[in-house]
């Protein structure tokens, strides 16, 4: 997948608010899905009542170290970035496979210490496995990692890891700090904020986030979003084994796979996220592995992701 910046990317960014509220429709429902511990074939909407505060401390001031980054702000980066994904590789324009990612989605995002933001989930129309958040709420999932995906805890595990990039705001950090040094280096004079600052502030934080991208986060921030999708995930009901299975699933693909280029290149070894998350899922995460994983409900949503 190649990212595009300057003004491609900014035209994008333009079409976005009304090309959105389309693709990213599939309203809040819970009918017909198992969310809370009960049976695969129960359609039960009762979630279980789980703190896992003592395994991993989610419910922090999130905006400790960010007091520069107002949410309007992070929503606009998240507006840009997300472009930017959007000029890599088209979304799948099937309305009920939207719906279907976006209501596992908002559920799980409902279970974070962010329910309100504006959660939008979508599909991106490429073979490269591999998911993507961006500032504000935007998360995508590529077909090709999709299409390899087994069960709807798997699925969960993916997006929950992606959720986490946004509540600990690790692009928004990534890409003001990295914005910022580019800035200097180029002799500009900067405030906190980018926006309003004319074109040529445009492009260099289009042109930060493209590299973020494409070169990655922080190992560090992989790994805590790692820990944290498995107890998203485990909260919103789910069996939270999902994304370790994904983790095994690429690790067994290897990296001579051309449709992992971009993956292998932006994020830790998957041997690695093994070995550190398998240390967590031997606390007391283990307990929750009965929870269902709804293999079928998810099959049935996804065929044409499989085809």
């Amino acid at each position: 997948m190649k990212f595009i910046s300057g003004p491609t990317a900014g035209f994008i960014a333009l079409l976005l608010l009304a090309v959105m509220p389309q693709v990213f429709a599939g309203g809040f429902s819970f009918g017909g899905f198992g969310f809370g511990g009960g049976s695969e074939d129960s359609g039960s909407s009762n979630t279980r009542n789980i703190d896992l505060g003592k395994i991993w401390d989610t419910g922090k001031d999130l905006t400790k170290g960010f007091s520069d980054v107002s949410e309007e702000e992070e929503s606009l980066i998240g507006r840009d970035s997300a472009a930017v994904l959007l000029g890599s590789a088209p979304l799948n324009r099937d309305r009920a496979l939207s719906q279907y990612i976006n209501k596992v989605g908002r559920w799980l995002a409902s279970n974070t210490e962010r329910p309100n933001l504006p959660w939008r989930f979508a599909v991106l129309d490429t073979s490269s496995v591999n998911a993507f958040a961006a500032p504000g709420g935007y998360i995508f999932i590529t077909m090709g990692l999709l299409s390899r995906l087994n069960n709807e805890a798997e699925l969960a595990g993916v997006l929950a890891h992606e959720i986490s990039h946004v509540l600990r705001r690790h692009h928004v950090n990534a890409v003001k700090k990295k914005a910022r040094a580019n800035a200097l280096k180029s002799g500009l004079d900067i405030g906190l904020s980018f926006y309003g600052q004319g074109s040529q502030y445009s492009e260099l934080l289009l042109g930060t986030v493209k590299d973020i991208y494409s070169s990655g986060l922080d190992k560090d921030d992989e790994y805590q979003s790692d820990h944290m999708g498995v107890v998203i995930a485990a909260r919103s009901g789910y069996d939270p084994y999902g994304l370790l299975v994904v983790l095994m699933m690429l690790d067994s693909m290897g990296a001579e796979d051309s449709d992992l280029e971009l993956m292998f290149q932006t994020h830790p070894s998957a041997r690695d996220r093994i070995e550190k998350l398998s240390a967590l899922m031997q606390t007391e995460l283990y307990q929750y592995a009965e929870q269902p994983r709804f293999k079928q409900h998810f099959l049935d949503n996804t065929r044409i992701a499989r085809k």
